[in-house]
């Protein structure tokens, strides 16, 4: 709480009120509406929660008057005044948790080589880390075959190759306590804790190094998930330690949820009842699709590693008071139109109105006909149209969800008696309530049609009764965001290919991976039941997939299984292949197991444009695999839809599906659920039993996390010899003082880039491929390439990280005229990796910058596209523009965002980046203060330093946050 010795030092101590329950138990919490001010009824109600928490956070400092001023006239102040903002907690994912966790643990041994307490190293603000992205598909409904070797891809996929069934048996190691396992000899471990050891599945069942009973062999989502505590051991030591040493830390272990998931059922409070004040749940997380809570009434957003270290540590977030786009929605859903299709047509109709970097509110008539799941998938895709917040309202569906839920009677009294006394509860229908909005938009939900997405880009949405014309014609379109250019002669051709024996065909537009993923849909029961549904017409209508294709199914949570199971659908999604493997994010990311050589090979041969078909939020080109070039997003039941056709190339109200064992035609129509047999299935299985399941297995916790050694001590021991968790460099040489800002002088540039380069680019992400510098590394240290993993899973590791930055084989480098990451060593003139080139011009002390276009550092937020460069040797990025989170992560880590003039660029200043730039910075600046280049052939222009308030400059000036916050401790 922001009270200090006594409420009446506290400004607005004046505010605080009572809440009176039907038990009297009272509870105090700040009403804004005791400012008497007619203004507070006009604000969106997401500028609301903003203002509760700047009135109950003021103290000053951080908080001061004038802050909650600003947040009230927000009319006048909307994309003007900067604001801080105490979210209630932080909520982490493992990927990008642990750079955050292994930061916090090198900041406690810096604070003690200094002689003050480690122990004063602790997140201030309640943190959740979720163990959820490290899920590889090893095994699957086709694949339980000879087990991988649980140390990660091969560098052609995210997943290690698999052998052919029972395959000769290999030496059985186990990395459990030696003499403890009865399978193989346990004194032939490796010594080496970074070596992932072997592990034997023939026809012998499966044992892991945490001691469990051997499984069954048609067990995958089991066998999936030992495989990822094998793979992932060290990781998830480092883990525990965190959750033991740090104070305010919860990790949820592996097998319990995603991320978003386990936020939703599990995490969330709605209202928060802490110290005896009762206050709106708030969140910022490592996700970009933070957003999901939105869907609840929770404002929350993704702000990346380095900005929630900072929260974690007892900083705000700082952030400009935004727009409030209102999104008016009217209209009745068609019948057919699934919440995917809803989400496709507002994501399309809000990336068109230009909402990126705006909070937007939905509000109107048709919000009603959203259930809360509905909500949350909207709310979910808020990155996908580049908007902070997707904020819908608490009102009595939202009510109606919480009473299927964990909460009490009592606690769901406290929440409506608070919020309708704040006046955070809405009714659609009362259009009095309406909020003043900096704009409107109006969204028919009559109009949205079945849509699927891409095949690259979210944006990109195509009508599916427009899905075979719209692929046709990407196959004619030049090279581009959604043209493939292939030739006209060349569109027609078929490749046939043998699988386990028998002959297939494969031709462009052919579906070779298909995956019911990620929780993007989930959460959502209506569209995994219709899955479901219609998988079971299928299967009783005689119909199959075939067997090449690689199917998945990785629900969110074991809700989803719950619900597919007691509904009796989940065996015919089996059937089709649409087996569980497990619970965390799958083939979103990259971690779908290699396809079968023998169809790598065709679409080889044939130069074929194959298909992945995917209910995921992430689905850029070679994302999912090297080898597919064109994937779309889909309702799970298209999903299933597409998947039994083998092919995007077809028009559904004209062409069959397939063909019974009669030889019938079968439509999709003859098969398709109607909406009152899967609300009829819904009112009978969605019940308070799924989440009651849930927050039985969060106490009971995985036997396997609780056998799992880790060390006891207030610092972590780091090993040298571990290649997933390293103790980083941010903290060398720290001091007390604070350093005095030092001129760029004769820098050369790292990179020339173009426009639009994303996080994608410049951040490691997915797996790690045999001819780049974290593979040469990782061999350095005595790793196969069947040992890498991914870099998602190797976070922790400075020097994978650092190697795998700028290392996106769809870079585009103008120093090189061609796609692939590599760059010019200007003074050599050498090609070379950009990591060792950089690595060169630091031994040769020579600072660096990187040149780019318009958008640099768009798409999802991620904090080793800042702390990579940091590393490189990087010390400032000229671009035309930024995305915002993205210059805020790299001010974060003390690098220098400065902008060309309006109308200025590389081009029109005749750059041709092998300069030598020196850049003039005072030792006092201001923020926006425009700066001088110099280059080295006489020319000058001028930039402005994209510093947006005085505690942006101050990080920039420590060095980064990171700093900043243990200097703190020094001083």
């Amino acid at each position: 709480m922001a009270l200090t010795s006594s409420q009446q030092e506290h400004p607005f101590a004046h505010l605080i009120d009572t809440l009176q329950t039907e038990k009297n138990e009272a509870q105090k919490y700040f009403n804004p509406q005791k400012l008497g001010d007619p203004k507070y009824e006009r604000l969106p109600l997401s500028i609301r929660v903003l203002l509760e928490s700047a009135i109950r956070k003021c103290d000053g400092f951080y908080v001061k008057q004038e802050d909650v001023d600003n947040i009230l006239n927000w009319e006048e102040r909307q994309n003007e005044a900067e604001i801080p903002f105490f979210p209630a907690r932080v909520l982490l994912q493992d990927f990008t948790g642990i750079p955050a966790m292994v930061d916090l643990a090198a900041m406690r041994d810096a604070v003690a080589k200094n002689g003050i307490d480690p122990n004063l190293i602790n997140p201030k603000c309640p943190t959740d880390l979720i163990v959820d992205h490290s899920l590889q598909i090893d095994f699957s409904k086709c694949a339980i075959q000879n087990a991988p070797n649980p140390g990660g891809g091969d560098g052609q996929g995210t997943g290690p190759r698999l052998g052919p069934a029972r395959s000769s048996p290999r030496n059985s190691q186990c990395g459990g306590q030696r003499g403890s396992c009865s399978k193989g000899s346990c004194s032939d471990a490796p010594s080496s804790a970074s070596r992932a050891p072997s592990v034997q599945i023939e026809n012998t069942p499966l044992l892991c190094p945490f001691h469990l009973q051997p499984v069954s062999e048609q067990d995958t989502a089991v066998r999936n998930q030992e495989m990822e505590l094998i793979r992932n051991k060290e990781r998830l030591q480092f883990f525990k330690w965190c959750s033991k040493a740090f104070k305010n830390v919860t990790v949820v272990p592996p097998d319990i949820g995603s991320v978003h998931q386990v936020n939703l059922e599990y995490l969330s409070q709605v209202v928060q009842e802490i110290g005896g004040f009762v206050y709106p749940d708030t969140v910022v997380g490592t996700d970009s699709h933070t957003t999901m809570i939105n869907g609840l009434g929770i404002l929350g957003w993704g702000v990346g590693g380095i900005e929630s270290e900072a929260v974690m540590l007892g900083q705000p977030v700082s952030l400009t008071l935004p727009h409030v786009v209102g999104c008016r929605l009217v209209g009745s859903i068609s019948t057919l139109a699934t919440s995917i299709d809803i989400v496709l047509g507002i994501t399309k109709h809000l990336r068109q109105a230009s909402v990126g970097g705006k909070f937007v509110e939905f509000f109107g008539p048709g919000v009603s006909q959203l259930s809360a799941a509905d909500r949350t998938t909207i709310a979910n895709m808020c990155p996908e149209y580049n908007a902070t917040v997707s904020f819908f309202p608490v009102d009595d569906t939202t009510l109606k969800h919480f009473k299927q839920t964990n909460f009490t009677e009592e606690k769901l009294e406290v929440m409506e008696r608070y919020l309708k006394a704040v006046k955070l509860f809405r009714s659609s229908d009362d259009q009095t309530e309406d909020p003043q909005y900096s704009e409107v938009i109006e969204i028919n939900l009559a109009s949205i049609v079945p849509c699927v997405s891409g095949p690259k880009r979210p944006q990109d949405r195509v009508p599916v009764p427009c899905m075979k014309e719209d692929f046709l014609n990407c196959l004619n379109e030049k090279v581009g965001f959604k043209g493939f250019h292939i030739p006209k002669e060349k569109q027609c051709i078929t490749v046939p290919f043998l699988h386990e024996g028998t002959e297939y065909f494969l031709s462009h537009g052919s579906v070779v991976i298909a995956a019911v993923i990620s929780c993007t849909n989930n959460c959502n029961p209506s569209v995994m039941l219709t899955a479901g549904l219609l998988a079971k017409k299928a299967v009783e209508a005689g119909l199959t997939v075939k067997p090449y294709i690689r199917t998945s199914l990785a629900p969110g949570s074991g809700m989803v299984t719950h619900y597919l199971n007691a509904s009796g659908v989940l065996p015919y999604l089996s059937q089709l292949g649409f087996e569980v493997i497990g619970y965390g994010c799958a083939t979103c990311v990259g971690n779908t197991a290699p396809l079968p050589e023998s169809v790598v090979d065709a679409i080889k041969q044939g130069d074929l444009v194959a298909c992945g078909v995917l209910s995921g939020n992430r689905h850029f080109e070679g994302r999912l695999c090297d080898c597919v070039r064109a994937n779309y997003l889909a309702s799970p039941p298209l999903v299933v839809a597409y998947a039994i056709t083998g092919t995007v190339g077809i028009d559904f109200e004209k062409e069959p599906i397939g063909f019974n064992p009669e030889g019938k035609e079968v439509y999709l129509k003859d098969v398709w659920p109607s909406k009152e047999e899967v609300q009829d299935v819904e009112e009978h299985t969605v019940v308070a039993s799924v989440f009651r399941e849930l927050r039985s297995r969060m106490q009971k916790g995985s036997t396997y996390w609780s056998n799992l050694d880790a060390p006891d001590a207030l610092l972590f021991p780091w090993d040298p010899k571990s290649t997933y968790i390293r103790c980083p460099p941010f903290f060398s040489k720290l001091s007390k003082e604070m350093p005095t800002p030092v001129s760029i002088d004769n820098a050369h540039a790292l990179l020339f880039l173009g426009d639009k380069v994303t996080t994608d680019h410049i951040s490691p992400a997915g797996s790690i491929a045999r001819v780049s510098a974290a593979a040469r590394y990782l061999q350095s240290k005595r790793l196969t390439p069947r040992e890498f993993n991914s870099y998602g899973a190797r976070r922790g590791n400075d020097a994978v990280m650092t190697r795998g930055t700028f290392a996106s084989i769809k870079l585009q480098n103008r120093f090189i005229g061609k796609t692939g990451p590599k760059t010019l060593h200007i003074p050599s003139g050498q090609t070379l990796d950009v990591f060792e080139a950089a690595e060169r011009y630091q031994r040769d002390g020579v600072p660096l910058i990187i040149l780019a276009g318009k958008e640099y550092g768009s798409g999802n937020s991620r904090d080793w596209a800042a702390k990579g460069p940091y590393l490189l040797g990087v010390r400032a990025v000229i671009a035309e523009s930024f995305e915002k989170m993205h210059k805020n992560h790299l001010v974060g880590m003390g690098i220098a965002p400065l902008q060309f003039l309006p109308g200025q660029n590389a081009d029109s200043l005749e750059l041709c980046g092998k300069e030598r730039f020196s850049i003039s910075i005072p030792e006092e600046f201001t923020p926006q203060q425009e700066l001088t280049v110099m280059t080295s052939t006489g020319k000058c222009f001028r930039v402005v330093a994209l510093f947006e308030n005085e505690m942006d400059v101050a990080f920039y000036r420590h060095g980064g946050i990171l700093k900043y916050v243990a200097r703190g401790m020094l001083q």
